[in-house]
C-alpha cells in the first residue's frame, strides 16, 4: 500500500501520459508544483515498488501494475469529486475530494460511488435532496463549526 504522497505522485504520472507520449520527472515537478528531488525521491519508491521504469535522466514509463492503480487512483478522485457536487457541498471540491481521498475505505467508496451513481440516474430524488439540504441551512440545523467565533 504506498503512501498518500506517493498516490499522489502517481495520480499525476498516470493523468500526464493520457494527455502526453513522454512523462518526463520535471514535467511532474511543474504539474505538483514540487522541486526535482521530491519527484526523483517518489519515482525511485515507486519503481522500487514497481509501479513504474525509472532511470535517472530518462522518461518515466508506468507498468502495468502502476497503469492500474493510476487509473483507479483517477476514478477515485473523480468519484469523490461528483459526490461532492452531488450533496452541493460549498467547498473547494477538487482540495476536498484530494484531502478525503486517502483516507476511505473500498466499503465506503463504493457506497458513495452507487449513491452518486443513484442520484445521477434518479433526478427527482437528487431534487428533493437538494430541498432538504436547503431547508436545513435556513433553519439553521446541523453540526456547527467550533473553529469559528
Amino acid at each position: 500500500m504506498l503512501s498518500p504522497s506517493l498516490e499522489d505522485y502517481l495520480e499525476e504520472i498516470y493523468r500526464f501520459s493520457l494527455k502526453n507520449d513522454v512523462v518526463r520527472v520535471s514535467d511532474i515537478a511543474a504539474c505538483l508544483d514540487v522541486t526535482l528531488p521530491s519527484v526523483n525521491n517518489a519515482t525511485r519508491k515507486l519503481s522500487s515498488e514497481n509501479y513504474l521504469i525509472y532511470k535517472k535522466y530518462r522518461e518515466l514509463v508506468l507498468t502495468d501494475k502502476g497503469r492500474k492503480l493510476g487509473r483507479f487512483l483517477v476514478e477515485r478522485n473523480s468519484i469523490l469529486q461528483k459526490f461532492l457536487r452531488v450533496i452541493n457541498s460549498g467547498c473547494d471540491i477538487k482540495a476536498e475530494a484530494e484531502a478525503m481521498e486517502h483516507y476511505l475505505s473500498m466499503p465506503t467508496l463504493w457506497a458513495i460511488e452507487s449513491l452518486v451513481d443513484f442520484f445521477e440516474h434518479n433526478g427527482e430524488c437528487a431534487q428533493r435532496y437538494l430541498q432538504h439540504y436547503q431547508k436545513r441551512k435556513e433553519q439553521g440545523l446541523g453540526v456547527v463549526d467550533g473553529y469559528r467565533d
